[in-house]
């Protein structure tokens, strides 16, 4: 019986871990590295040992380490989550000749399905249908281009022991082959220590679906539904949804049948995902089994009533499954969203940086947050990005989806750049709302996604210069900020109208107002906005990170954050950024200066792409960072030559430390 649980993890799946181990009783025990001594799984753990430095290499993929720890501390079980361990054949090995239970699925399902290339000739056998491609031994770049060019492009390359979108790229003609199979191939050597490679077909306009499995050590298995992750970035998932919308009973229980035939074909044990890739034809493709518990496995949670992690124990202890096929219930809908640190603006990338305020929206029956940091935590360089996931139900879609819109308008984070935005902008996009999920779907709507919410002036420029005003009276003149007009209360001054000028940046446009104080002392809080030929009168309070804003009139509760001169405003439409610009007293200030190829945050160099002197084309790769398990290719801006390079492969780079010194040709 297990009765003391180890998580071999980090972050908002240990913290999962664990709540489902305290309400069933067991202890538990959380390993930690030097980055994360003060994190949220580590307070909520009976216990916690230090297992390495920062870096995960050196920390919790120290399989040896943990076990270590585990059998000193007479540890039942270990949970290691997803990611690091958990698709790791070796350590489930080694948990076993140690006696101690791996909550997971046996050695050689794991090592079965963990070469995509080996999955597909398993699954090939097993009668699963496969996308066409290319999962051979031969893996010279000359053979591999050759299936490249047999099939047709666009083509898809896949590292074959990858995940997560790691060692991927799409390919779409020949003469972008070499580039694209050395960056996967030099990606997936950095996550996963092989290189080898398979190819697919690349469907363009195909559905991401894939159906949870769960299976006991009788024989016994059960599909539990499905799920829509049709909505990716960099082959990321950013909003998944449970059950998958328009997916007929009978095409559901044809993939289920498939997935549970995919899962008893490797002799299957505990809770996996067959994925599956959905043409508009109805037809489906095996892509890939996950020999663990998946990152979106709430929305399944939240769909059958079911707590997965449970199950997982359960059937770990060499129990039976808790219930048969027909014992499962589909009820409602269910949607995630994967809030990131990260900057959908510039290519999604990851953003560090101290979460100097971090609201999340009440969890109830309809709303639940699985996250591993508070308020005032440090999410680094050295892990996934990943801030929290925000899983929201209701009784059909439509009212689901309502709720997620609700529910994203009231989380609430500053101090480090996310993509809270950008979720908004998909769930409430006309084709999201359609259900028209294609894996494609943030290319095929770039540009109304990239663009701000609908909003016009008249929301935007009082809600926006009364924050800053409000703000502004507020501050405590001991504070040691650069005095200028503006650092000084607003609210005294009797029987004298204070007139000054406004300088603000809403959603990346300047506004040039031009504010008079119309308060007194009884009413301090009083102003009038003008902006072009418009003129606003603005009154107003603050309450906490609740703005409470009259506008001619007109009344609103708008939420927000603040980060220095940078401020969030949470409205009905959307989010809202302000930058305040203090006013120009001749100062020089040079803070805000950077190069072209500034290095866009911490990493390493991975190498660099051209020589000292080389003429290159636009559009050519001159250096590649690696950061945040994700490479970063910056390339050539026009024609011309660099004329040195400041750092080379292997060194670690501060984020915004020149990189190179480009000169362009005349």
């Amino acid at each position: 019986m297990i009765n003391k649980l180890l998580i071999a993890n980090r972050g908002e799946i240990a913290c999962r871990v664990i709540r489902t181990a305290r309400k069933l009783g067991i202890s538990t025990v959380a390993v930690y590295s030097s980055a994360d001594a003060n994190a949220l799984h580590v307070s909520m753990a009976d216990e916690a040992v230090h297992i390495g430095p920062a870096p995960s290499k050196e920390s919790y993929l120290k399989g040896e380490v943990i076990l270590k720890h585990a059998k000193a501390l007479n540890v039942d079980a270990i949970h290691p989550g997803y990611g690091f361990l958990s698709e790791n054949a070796k350590f489930a090995r080694a948990c076993d000749e140690a006696g101690i239970i791996f909550i997971g699925p046996p050695e050689q399902a794991i090592a079965a399905m963990g070469s995509k290339s080996a999955a597909k000739n398993i699954m090939q056998d097993a009668g699963v249908p496969l996308v066409p491609g290319y999962h051979g031994d031969e893996q010279s770049s000359e053979t591999l281009k050759h299936h490249a060019n047999d099939m047709g492009y666009p083509v898809l390359l896949k590292a074959a022991a990858g995940g997560g979108g790691k060692g991927m790229r799409q390919v779409w003609s020949e003469d972008e082959f070499d580039d694209a199979l050395n960056a996967a191939k030099r990606e997936a050597m950095a996550s996963f220590s092989d290189d080898i490679m398979l190819i697919e077909k690349y469907l363009t306009q195909p559905r991401h679906v894939e159906i949870q499995v769960f299976c006991d050590t009788q024989g016994n298995g059960v599909y539990l539904f499905e799920r829509d992750c049709s909505v990716q970035r960099r082959h990321q998932k950013i909003i998944e949804e449970a059950p998958a919308p328009g997916i007929s009973d009978d095409l559901r229980q044809n993939m289920g049948e498939a997935a549970l035939k995919a899962a008893h074909a490797i002799n299957y044990v505990g809770a996996g995902t067959v994925e599956f890739l959905l043409d508009a034809d109805g037809r489906f493709y095996f892509m890939e089994m996950n020999t663990r518990l998946q990152v979106e496995h709430p929305v399944t949670e939240k769909i059958t009533g079911e707590d997965l992690v449970e199950w997982q124990i359960t059937v770990a202890d060499g129990q039976p499954l808790p219930k048969g096929q027909a014992d499962l219930k589909l009820t409602g809908h269910a949607f995630e969203a994967r809030l990131y640190a990260e900057d959908p603006q510039h290519d999604f990338l990851p953003a560090t940086g101290n979460l100097k305020l971090l609201r999340p929206p009440a969890e109830s029956e309809h709303i639940r947050v699985d996250t591993g940091v508070v308020q005032g935590d440090e999410v680094s360089v050295y892990y996934d990005p990943m801030i929290a996931k925000l899983i929201v139900w209701d009784t059909n879609r439509e009212k689901a989806l309502q709720r997620l819109l609700s529910a994203l308008r009231d989380y609430h984070v500053a101090g480090v750049t996310t993509n809270l935005s950008f979720l908004y902008n998909v769930a409430s996009h006309p084709a999201f709302r359609k259900a028209e999920l294609v894996t494609t779907f943030i290319e095929t709507h770039h540009d109304s996604l990239f663009n701000q919410p609908g909003q016009n002036d008249d929301s935007l420029v009082p809600a926006a210069a009364l924050l800053i005003l409000l703000t502004q009276e507020k501050r405590d003149p001991s504070e040691n900020i650069r005095s200028t007009p503006w650092d000084i209360p607003l609210a005294w001054r009797a029987n004298h109208q204070l007139r000054q000028k406004l300088e603000l940046v809403i959603n990346q446009q300047t506004y040039e107002l031009t504010v008079t104080h119309t308060g007194s002392t009884e009413k301090p809080n009083q102003w009038q906005v003008e902006h072009q030929d418009k003129v606003y009168n603005l009154t107003g309070h603050l309450e906490a990170h609740t703005l409470h804003a009259h506008v001619d009139g007109y009344q609103q509760r708008i939420g927000f954050s603040q980060d220095a001169a940078h401020y969030t405003l949470f409205s009905a439409d959307g989010t809202i950024d302000v930058h305040y610009v203090a006013p120009d007293l001749g100062e020089t200030d040079d803070a805000g200066a950077h190069s072209d190829f500034a290095a866009p945050m911490n990493g390493t160099v991975v190498d660099t792409m051209v020589s000292t002197g080389e003429k290159v084309k636009k559009g050519t790769t001159l250096i590649v960072m690696e950061a945040m398990k994700m490479e970063h290719a910056i390339k050539a801006p026009a024609d011309g030559v660099v004329t040195e390079f400041f750092f080379a492969g292997g060194d670690l780079v501060d984020g915004g430390a020149q990189l190179l010194e480009f000169k362009i040709d005349e």
